[in-house]
């Protein structure tokens, strides 16, 4: 498979600076207070900083869910986010994703299919891990049947691996790279490398070496920074959801001069290739 050509084919480009836009809490969580047609207004602001600095794409996530229900959402949550999603769509040129947390991976997929995502980022692929939310067990099977059944077959699936915020003793004797050739081998049409947490540095061998060992794209999803993202020209695209926040906090508003310090330092990773 031609990575390059499922990025530039998703995002116009072959390599992808993809921000994250973290939706307020949503109703039915703990710190849900806001309106969802604020919460929706907000997301379109931020989509439409991300496009204006020069971003490739953009996903959705509903971040200050916390604590996350394990692999399922309540109705209320889909109805919010696609409303989000849809209302980003109609306001950016750009492709867009959703993640659910936590592995809540159909409703994902639901979600950008109804509307017009390009992607969607899951967790809990292949293999199994102890998560945050307790034991998270593999779902691919389960998922990618579900994507046919629904007629969404158009949707890429971008599959964390080892993922961040999980413990993965289970799976200690299976290093990086061979969970990522599960992955692909269970036909992820791509695969995800962080570090230990959100805004956590991810390490750059890591993704040289996955980025090396497969054919589906290889993304980097968390601690991405103006000053280290020189350090990942293995990678095919780079999520970024903290460090272009105030004070670098995902939980924080965009900061503008934050968000175009790090596009400017990625297209200089892009004219430098």
């Amino acid at each position: 498979m031609d990575r390059k050509a499922t990025v530039e084919s998703i995002f116009g480009v072959e390599r992808a600076l993809i921000g994250v836009i973290h939706l307020q809490a949503l109703p039915g969580s703990p710190s849900h207070s806001i309106p969802v047609r604020k919460i929706v207004s907000t997301a379109v602001d931020e989509a439409r900083r991300f496009e204006s600095a020069g971003f490739e794409g953009l996903i959705l996530e509903n971040m200050h869910d916390r604590p996350y229900s394990k692999r399922s959402v309540g109705p209320e949550i889909v109805a919010s986010m696609t409303a989000a999603a849809q209302a980003v769509g109609d306001s950016v040129d750009l492709p867009f994703g959703v993640q659910v947390l936590a592995g809540a991976n159909r409703e994902a997929l639901a979600i950008a299919h109804t509307a017009g995502a390009a992607f969607v980022r899951v967790e809990g692929f292949v293999f199994a891990h102890v998560a945050d939310e307790g034991l998270m067990e593999a779902d691919a099977g389960d998922l990618l049947r579900y994507r046919k059944a629904i007629g969404a077959d158009g949707i890429r699936v971008f599959a964390d691996i080892k993922k961040k915020h999980s413990s993965h003793a289970l799976t200690a004797d299976i290093d990086l790279v061979e969970t990522a050739h599960a992955a692909e081998f269970f036909r992820a049409d791509g695969v995800v490398v962080t570090g230990t947490a959100t805004g956590r540095p991810t390490d750059p061998a890591e993704v040289d070496a996955v980025s090396a060992a497969i054919g589906v794209p290889t993304l980097v999803g968390s601690g991405i920074t103006a000053e280290n993202i020189a350090r990942f020209g293995g990678a095919d695209a780079l999520i970024v959801g903290s460090s272009v926040k105030v004070d670098g906090a995902w939980s924080n508003p965009l900061d503008a001069t934050r968000l175009e310090a790090l596009a400017r330092a990625f297209r200089d990773t892009v004219t430098r290739a």
